[in-house]
């Protein structure tokens, strides 16, 4: 009887361990992450969430079926606590950990469900900058254009009152080069008149 009471012991002690592990990985990929997006995946078949993985990792996030306790402890030990939060972590859970840019995985999200029809594929919610985010917040994040089209529009901005300056400045010095030049036909002009 003593071996059963050790075997279940070690027993137990395996599945903490192994839940310890799987709430610090999840809190380093939250951590890690410049937005999570939380989402209903219930009614996907296998191919549909293989092709929303590769829409993701194109765009540079992970797609992660994940427990929500598991995520809400993660939340919580990152503090990122609130009650919109608790609501959207409700019936099964699919997190997109964006690392790289939010804007291309909220992007890639929308396309999505742009693409398939009557798709059971939905936003709950996720978490940006550290704060929850609604879905229709997650939406406005995937209108937002592009990084590189953010940072020509910003340089054109920029680039705009710097051209209207020189060619302010190019019209003076043509003016003053016009003056000059009709200062001194009139004056050639006059001493042919004279002779």
């Amino acid at each position: 009887m003593a071996k059963k009471t050790k075997i279940s012991h070690q027993i137990k002690k395996k599945p903490i361990t192994f839940k310890r592990n799987a709430l610090s990985t999840t809190a380093q990929m939250m951590k890690d992450s410049q937005a999570v997006i939380l989402t209903e995946y219930r009614g996907l078949t296998v191919p549909q969430v293989n092709d929303i993985r590769v829409r993701l990792k194109d765009s540079g996030a992970d797609f992660s079926v994940i427990k929500n306790t598991l995520f809400k402890r993660a939340a919580d030990e990152l503090s990122i606590s609130d009650a919109g939060l608790d609501a959207a972590l409700n019936g099964p859970t699919a997190a997109v950990f964006a690392t790289g840019d939010p804007v291309a995985a909220a992007k890639a999200v929308a396309d999505y469900m742009a693409s398939v029809r009557n798709s059971p594929f939905k936003v709950k919610g996720g978490v940006v900058g550290g704060k929850f985010a609604t879905a229709a917040q997650i939406d406005q994040l995937s209108k937002i254009p592009p990084k590189e089209v953010l940072i020509s529009q910003m340089l054109g901005a920029f680039n705009s009152p710097i051209s209207g300056l020189v060619g302010t400045l190019n019209g003076i010095v043509s003016n003053f080069v016009y003056t000059l030049q009709a200062i001194a036909d009139k004056q050639s002009g006059g001493d042919s008149a004279a002779a």
